[in-house]
């Protein structure tokens, strides 16, 4: 339900929240994917007070840790649905793959010879744990092919691509370890994502943000779904969960 108002967390709950994840493509940007100026605003605003903003993306890393530095966040990065985990520790900048791409090249191998006119990202080229294609093949035909020939990989649609990747990776199992190191739980964040594969970190999340724009199971795991759309939904979401009190609501912004 759009709006739906699961927004009042007691306040002990509420101070809980230290931290912010959240998705990129359609929930920091608008519907054309472009950056919204004034979601960035808020970004950096709750990064200058001390609280960290990790992006949980299906990007490649290039782009997301492009994305990462012109922000100024200080979290660390999954990319690649949880494939990928990128943070600095002790000032060195470290990587770790989290999922098997050999797996996901033999899926896709298996979808051409099932004869599915399938084609993969121009982005394809950099990533290093999983293989995206364009969706032009449904995703339940897909998942039906992989079931079949590739049972140890898995099928995920986030409205931009359908990713292939081993079962049991993902956003949720790359942000525990992610958070782990910073001594946060899932439970201590605000998650806020639009697609499939956001669904099982914002149904952990201490306060889970899908927006009118989110997909069906995104908005079904949200404890609350914005009125707006995209990156407005991004900002309304933040109101909602309460942790922009902590750096000062009415300091500017809409």
């Amino acid at each position: 339900m759009v709006g739906r108002g699961r927004s009042n967390l007691p306040p002990r709950a509420r101070r809980r929240l230290r931290a912010v994840v959240t998705d990129v493509d359609g929930t920091l940007t608008d519907a054309d994917r472009r950056l919204d100026a004034n979601a960035v605003r808020w970004v950096r605003r709750l990064e200058s007070r001390g609280i960290p903003v990790v992006l949980a993306t299906g990007n490649v890393l290039p782009i997301a840790l492009a994305l990462h530095r012109s922000l100024g966040l200080s979290g660390p990065i999954v990319a690649e649905n949880g494939g990928l985990l990128y943070r600095r520790v002790d000032g060195t900048e470290r990587v770790e793959r989290l999922a098997h791409r050999g797996l996901a090249l033999e899926a896709y191998r298996a979808l051409v010879a099932a004869g599915l006119p399938v084609r993969r990202l121009f982005t394809d080229r950099w990533r290093e744990t999983e293989v995206a294609i364009e969706p032009t093949v449904s995703l339940t035909t897909v998942g039906r092919v992989l079931r079949g020939r590739c049972p140890r990989v898995e099928s995920i649609g986030t409205g931009y691509a359908i990713h292939l990747m081993e079962r049991g990776a993902g956003k949720l199992p790359a942000l525990h370890r992610a958070l782990a190191p910073l001594g946060l739980t899932v439970g201590e964040c605000v998650v806020l994502g639009d697609g499939d594969n956001d669904a099982p970190m914002l149904r952990a999340a201490g306060f889970g943000v899908s927006f009118a724009s989110g997909s069906p199971r995104a908005r079904a795991a949200a404890r609350y779904v914005a009125r707006s759309s995209f990156a407005a939904g991004f900002v309304e979401g933040l109101k909602a969960s309460g942790i922009l009190s902590l750096i000062g609501s009415h300091s500017g912004g809409n």
